[in-house]
């Protein structure tokens, strides 16, 4: 890594991506906050990070559009390499699985999987060529013990979780990590409004939800130097909801 490294955080203006932002930019990297919808809060992000000193700024595109990716990572590439990747970018839509629509099922498995496909795709080349990378997908918990009205979101997660594994035996030679993490219970918009205090106490032995700053400590851990030699895994995050 150099001090001209560049990350991209997909889904950078929401809870654990603004706080995954923040803390890459601490690290000293270039910080693309990407956002498809947040226009406004991603831009705050990036201008929050500038005046603590740090260099970013705001990307804004549909992940599961295709073409629409590939040419906002090609303006991109023009400026050199992103050899921090984070997939940060997800989306509820619950329902227990005889109620769940097809557009339900379509909607969460395109932004996770085919957006994930979408941006690392065109990335992956000139981050061999450097012989240099960290990619860190966010899953789960739901991938790895499931939860009730959340088929869609367990089945694009766990699918996550596999290209994880199966990506990193590909680019491991090449000094390019590639690592999942599996929050639990994260104090976050989305988070608050799926649990209330009684549940949190009830299924995470620390008896807490997490906090956005903490699941970003971890990410920026997995993208820094020091864990050149983690790749591979599915490193949960959960307050002792699940011991693996």
């Amino acid at each position: 890594m150099n001090k001209t490294t560049r990350a991209l955080v997909t889904g950078g203006s929401g809870g654990i991506g603004a706080a995954v932002c923040r803390r890459l930019g601490i690290a000293g990297h270039f910080v693309y906050v990407h956002a498809h919808r947040s226009t406004k809060a991603a831009d705050a992000i990036a201008g929050e990070i500038v005046t603590a000193g740090g260099r970013a700024a705001a990307v804004h595109f549909d992940l599961t559009d295709a073409d629409a990716t590939r040419t906002a990572v090609e303006k991109l590439l023009e400026h050199g390499p992103v050899q921090v990747l984070v997939n940060n970018a997800g989306i509820h839509d619950d329902a227990v699985f005889p109620g769940m629509s097809p557009a339900q099922w379509s909607r969460v498995i395109d932004l996770s999987v085919n957006g994930f496909y979408n941006v690392t795709q065109p990335l992956i080349l000139p981050m061999i060529r450097t012989r240099w990378g960290r990619i860190v997908n966010l899953s789960s918990v739901a991938a790895l013990i499931g939860n009730r009205g959340q088929v869609n979101y367990a089945a694009a997660k766990g699918a996550l979780n596999a290209a994880t594994k199966a990506l990193s035996l590909e680019v491991a030679s090449r000094g390019i990590t590639v690592n999942a993490v599996a929050p639990g219970v994260i104090s976050t918009r989305m988070g608050d409004a799926a649990f209330d205090a009684a549940a949190i106490a009830e299924i995470v032995p620390m008896k807490r939800a997490g906090t956005p700053e903490e699941v970003a400590s971890l990410v920026a851990f997995l993208a820094s130097e020091e864990a050149a030699y983690i790749t591979g895994q599915i490193i949960s995050i959960n307050g002792g909801m699940i011991s693996s």
